[in-house]
């Protein structure tokens, strides 16, 4: 035991290092956060190429995709798939 006033930075340090441990288990590596990221980083780059080569209608493919994206991370995350949400 310490004496009144004196600060345990590494009791503190250990502590938090156990809390953070058991929030963050996977840091969301799950088959559905991958395909979700992995479909909106194609649909970012579809929509850019739109931009750069100015043609809207890869644009707006681009901005569908990302919609399609999330729809499946979800979807994928229900049929359990994804990380668990606690709380």
């Amino acid at each position: 035991m310490l004496p009144v006033g004196v600060f345990d930075a590494g009791r503190l340090i250990e502590s938090e290092e156990k809390r953070m441990s058991a929030e963050h288990d996977n840091h969301g590596s799950t088959p559905a956060a991958w395909a979700a990221v992995t479909i909106i980083m194609v649909a970012f780059l579809v929509g850019a190429i739109g931009v750069g080569f100015a043609v809207p209608w890869l644009f707006w493919v681009g901005v569908g995709l990302v919609v399609v994206g999330v729809f499946v991370g979800k979807v994928m995350q229900m049929m359990g798939m994804g990380a668990d949400r606690a709380g």
